[in-house]
């Protein structure tokens, strides 16, 4: 498999938004919690209050994980600044279309900022036609895949 086949196997599994899990750490204190992403132009995007523990967490340590079903992706979180600031307004337009309940339930104009994570590793978990498990790890650095056969 090649780094651009391992690259669309990735979005083609998390498609064009997810419910995430995301993960993040400073100073050896870890949490986790659930973040409304969209996933566009080889990132993953969520907005989220500037001023939440998670946000913080975040602006002192950017590097994070974020998993759903058998896709996890570790990378590095960017503050992309105010939702209702962003140019072109394609994180609004696509958190409407695709997330509505929880644009409309969560939307604070003054402190909402959109998150950009830019993948660095991932690591996929699945199944060929014969339900023999095997990983797939897909590392953007060096642009390179390597499938493993789980035994």
């Amino acid at each position: 498999m090649t780094f651009e086949e391992g690259k669309d196997l990735l979005f083609k599994k998390l498609g064009d938004y997810k419910i995430m899990a995301l993960a993040s750490s400073v100073n050896d204190y870890v949490m986790v919690r659930n973040v409304s992403c969209l996933i566009y132009d080889d990132k993953i995007y969520f907005k989220t209050d500037k001023n939440f523990r998670k946000t913080q967490q975040l602006f002192e340590n950017p590097r994070v994980a974020l998993c759903v079903g058998g896709v996890q992706v570790e990378g590095i979180a960017e503050n992309k600044g105010l939702v209702v600031d962003e140019p072109d307004h394609k994180f609004e337009t696509l958190y409407k279309k695709y997330l509505w309940q929880s644009y409309n339930a969560y939307s604070h104009e003054d402190s909402e900022i959109i998150i950009e994570v830019t993948p660095k590793f991932v690591e996929i978990w699945d199944e060929d036609e014969h339900r023999n498990a095997f990983q797939t790890f897909v590392d953007f650095e060096t642009e390179s895949v390597e499938v493993i056969p789980y035994d």
